[in-house]
């Protein structure tokens, strides 16, 4: 079932990215959500009701959780549930930036076991089934060993080092960053990145395909505290995010 799946989120995926792309240049009205949670566009709808249609319709008895549609509770009571961000990294989007992503799950008793993060715009289709490993377009990937996080190459933003975060100083890291954090999780899962982390509550539907992605690939991804990521919760935030190899990961936990 869960590779059905998958083959069924990457068919939805890329007819829904043909979607965004064709919108890159006319997005169409953009408003800004209530409570600072960022701009969306007319094409993040679009692209949200496409999926749901595709998705529901060939699985109507599981859940819907996304970003861009009004929560309905009986997905707490589903088997199965999508969690969706129908375009993760909306600002990049509206910027005219290729680094956006559709982001796809299939999640089962709290935990994702299919995954797609499709980024049209760079020709990169990442996926997961979970004890299957992980893949960018078609091809294994494996998440880096490094021990040591001076000099790691981190995705994250500034202000997720700032002294009072971390016991002693802050380490001195190659930082970079991307607005998709399901693509920071995905270049994390292909070796391209050492770790990305955020100790901010994050949305279920930025990390469920991530997650398993990177996982897949051999990082460890846990909340800020080391707990397991769970989804599907009533409130579906997650109390931040570290993705990393075991080893550096462990260390992150340490000097946090």
């Amino acid at each position: 079932m869960p590779e059905a799946d998958l083959a069924l989120l990457e068919a939805a995926a890329r007819e829904a990215g043909a979607l965004a792309l064709a919108r890159v240049h006319d997005p169409g009205p953009v408003r800004e959500k209530a409570g600072g949670l960022g701009p969306v566009s007319a094409a993040d709808i679009a692209v949200d009701r496409l999926l749901a249609e595709r998705l529901l319709s060939a699985r109507p008895g599981y859940g819907w959780l996304s970003e861009e549609s009004e929560d309905d509770p009986a997905r707490l009571g589903a088997p199965r549930v999508f969690v969706v961000d129908p375009i993760d990294g909306t600002r990049a989007f509206l910027a005219g930036e290729k680094g956006w992503a559709l982001s796809l799950a299939v999640v089962e008793a709290g935990r994702p076991v299919a995954a797609l993060v499709h980024l049209p715009a760079l020709g990169r289709t990442y996926a997961a089934v979970a004890g299957e490993g992980a893949r960018l377009n078609g091809a294994r990937i494996v998440a880096t060993a490094r021990q040591g996080i001076e000099g790691a190459r981190v995705l994250a933003t500034a202000s997720q080092f700032a002294p009072a975060l971390w016991r002693g100083r802050a380490p001195a890291v190659e930082r970079h960053f991307r607005t998709s954090i399901a693509y920071r999780l995905c270049l994390v899962a292909g070796g391209e990145a050492d770790a990305t982390l955020t100790f901010r509550d994050t949305w279920e539907w930025d990390v469920a395909a991530g997650d398993l992605i990177a996982r897949e690939a051999g990082a460890r991804v846990t909340e800020r505290g080391g707990a397991t990521l769970a989804y599907n919760r009533p409130r579906p935030l997650v109390a931040g995010l570290i993705a990393a190899g075991p080893a550096l990961h462990a260390e992150i936990l340490e000097r946090t």
